[in-house]
C-alpha cells in the first residue's frame, strides 16, 4: 500500500476514521508519510496536526486511541480509510463521534445506550432505568420477557400504534439487558455479521 502524498502542497492525505464494529463514522484528519508509518508499526492512529504542526496520536492524552483494525487505500491513492476500535470517547466533545448523529437511526441507538450506561454508573431516584438496575439481572430479564409477550400479544391485533410502542418497549428493555450483561447492541451485529459471513 502506497498512499500518494505528493498530490497536495502540503504533502498531506485526508484519512476518515470508520468504528470497526458499527462502522460509523468517527472522524476526520490528516496524515503526512510519517504518520502513516507510525500508525501502520503501533496499529494506533497518529495523525498529522495542522494546528499544532506536529505528529499527533489520537488519545495521547486522554487515553481514548483508536486501535487500527483495517487500512483502506482508495481508487486514486490519496485517500485513506481507517477501521478502528475507539477505546473511548474520540471528539473533544465527549461524543462518539465527531459528527453529529444522534437523528439518525444508529446515532439515536448509540446515544441512547450511552444513556442507559449513564443511568446505570451514576443512579438518581427517579429515573426507571437505574430501578430496574437496583433490582438487579432477574427483574431486568423477566422485563425483557413481559415486554416480548405483549408485542406478540399486539402482532396478533391489527392497531399499528399499540405495536409499535409494544416494540419500543421491547427494544429499550433488550438494550437494558445487553447493558447489564456486559453487551451492547454492536457486539450482538458482530454475532449476525459473522454469521452472514458464513
Amino acid at each position: 500500500m502506497k498512499p500518494d502524498f505528493n498530490k497536495s502542497p502540503d504533502k498531506l492525505i485526508p484519512v476518515i476514521v470508520q468504528d470497526h464494529n458499527t462502522s460509523r463514522v468517527l472522524m476526520l484528519g490528516y496524515m503526512n508519510s510519517e504518520a502513516f508509518e507510525k500508525t501502520q508499526k503501533e496499529n494506533r492512529v497518529t495523525f498529522f496536526s495542522r494546528s499544532k504542526n506536529r505528529l499527533w496520536t489520537k488519545g495521547e492524552e486522554s487515553g481514548n486511541y483508536l486501535d487500527v483494525q483495517e487500512i483502506l487505500l482508495d481508487c486514486d491513492h490519496d485517500t485513506l480509510l481507517i477501521k478502528a476500535l475507539p477505546l473511548g470517547p474520540v471528539c473533544h466533545t465527549g461524543s462518539d463521534t465527531c459528527f453529529n448523529e444522534k437523528n439518525t437511526e444508529g446515532g439515536f441507538l448509540n446515544n441512547l445506550e450511552s444513556i442507559i450506561a449513564e443511568r446505570k454508573n451514576n443512579p438518581t431516584e427517579k429515573s426507571y432505568t437505574s430501578s430496574l438496575f437496583a433490582k438487579g439481572i432477574n427483574k431486568i430479564a423477566q422485563k425483557v420477557g413481559e415486554e416480548a409477550v405483549e408485542l406478540v400479544i399486539e402482532a396478533k391485533d391489527n392497531n399499528q400504534d399499540l405495536f409499535k410502542n409494544e416494540a419500543a418497549d421491547l427494544l429499550f428493555h433488550y438494550l437494558i439487558l445487553l447493558n447489564a450483561k456486559g453487551s451492547s447492541l454492536g457486539d450482538v451485529l458482530d454475532v449476525l455479521k459473522q454469521r452472514n459471513a458464513r
